[in-house]
């Protein structure tokens, strides 16, 4: 599919979802459908989609090592082992895993093949794709860290964790764009580098041929989404006036299964719900699963220990074979005329 009309598609599909509950809350006043009955589908989607996922994942056997390797595997004493890009135990496992996790170091070893010209003549070169790592790496801890700052609308009280996170992360302050006679809000620095971070994997995904060539209207509509998200919390926080009570009372009731729509929420509100409603439950149908599925991937959780220990396909079918000892016992005469070497000579 042509790239624009991947692109087109991916945001008409944004457009849509955000018109759904502009029309249902702000024409139709279906509140309660769009702020106690989503969610909740939204997270049993989410569940059941990720829990069948994460099973069938399991289900696949895996009955050889194929981890991916960066480095000397184990061998003898005087050779240096990379104990962490090829691992012979569990515990060099679980240390590459952690890197893995928290600092994408698969990704910071990244290398981005392409043709330049040098003296006239074309010639094929490799680049570190560093600019990739660091979007990536903002993107995923600003994610994390807006994460955790909305534990404040479902808690009472507030967690500790939670007031160091939000005098971390907005420390600047905004003194040209005041909500309506509240006073300036602190800007959060995350909600600004989440922004930026997804505005350069997107031009990315443009700009790369060779990325753009691959992609799909599903890799462009998670971006598309994350954009409306973020635009529509910043509208709330910067812009627009929402009653904070009322819908921190409204999250209160949710998280305690006991739901009830308050008053004052605005329609912006009840469009920003339903687009994280919509990532959730298209979450484990997504290629986003890859959170869950890297801790099950056996290119990352499988030790190289192919030197130590003989790994049989578990279903191959039974194949009679013989031993070097029995061929030789049967051919030893005719392998000692033919002159080729023998382990056994022959008696008398």
């Amino acid at each position: 599919m042509n790239f624009i009309l991947s692109i087109v598609v991916s945001s008409l599909a944004v457009v849509v979802l955000v018109l759904v509950p502009w029309i249902g809350v702000g024409a139709l006043d279906l509140r309660g459908f769009f702020g106690i009955f989503i969610p909740y589908v939204a997270m049993f989607v989410f569940f059941a989609g990720l829990i069948w996922k994460v099973i069938s994942w399991a289900k696949s056997p895996v009955p050889f090592r194929i981890p991916t390797t960066a480095g000397q595997q184990w061998s003898f004493p005087w050779i240096k082992h990379s104990k962490i890009d090829n691992p012979k135990g569990n515990i060099g496992v679980i240390v590459r895993m952690i890197f893995e996790v928290l600092t994408f170091r698969s990704l910071f070893r990244n290398v981005a093949l392409e043709y330049r010209t040098k003296d006239g003549y074309p010639k094929l070169d490799y680049r570190w794709e560093k600019w990739l790592w660091l979007a990536a790496l903002v993107f995923h801890y600003s994610f994390l860290v807006i994460f955790l700052r909305h534990f404040r609308l479902f808690t009472e009280p507030v967690p500790g964790f939670v007031h160091i996170l939000e005098r971390l992360d907005g420390f600047m302050q905004m003194g040209v764009l005041p909500v309506r006679g509240l006073g300036a809000p602190g800007v959060y620095l995350t909600d600004m580098l989440l922004m930026l971070a997804v505005t350069y994997l997107f031009l990315r995904r443009i700009y790369v041929h060779q990325t753009r060539y691959v992609s799909l209207p599903a890799d462009y509509f998670p971006l598309f989404l994350i954009l409306g998200i973020g635009t529509t919390g910043i509208l709330m926080r910067y812009f627009l006036r929402v009653d904070i009570t009322a819908v921190k009372e409204l999250a209160v009731g949710l998280f305690k299964l006991s739901p009830k729509v308050p008053e004052g929420i605005g329609v912006i509100f009840y469009i920003h719900l339903f687009l994280i409603c919509s990532l959730i439950a298209y979450f484990p149908f997504s290629k986003l699963v890859h959170m869950a599925g890297i801790f099950l991937s056996p290119t990352r959780n499988l030790s190289n220990n192919s030197r130590m220990k003989r790994h049989i396909n578990p279903w191959n079918y039974p194949v009679k074979y013989r031993t070097y000892e029995e061929y030789e016992d049967e051919f030893r005469d005719l392998m000692i005329q033919a002159g080729l070497p023998v382990e056994k000579q022959p008696e008398g």
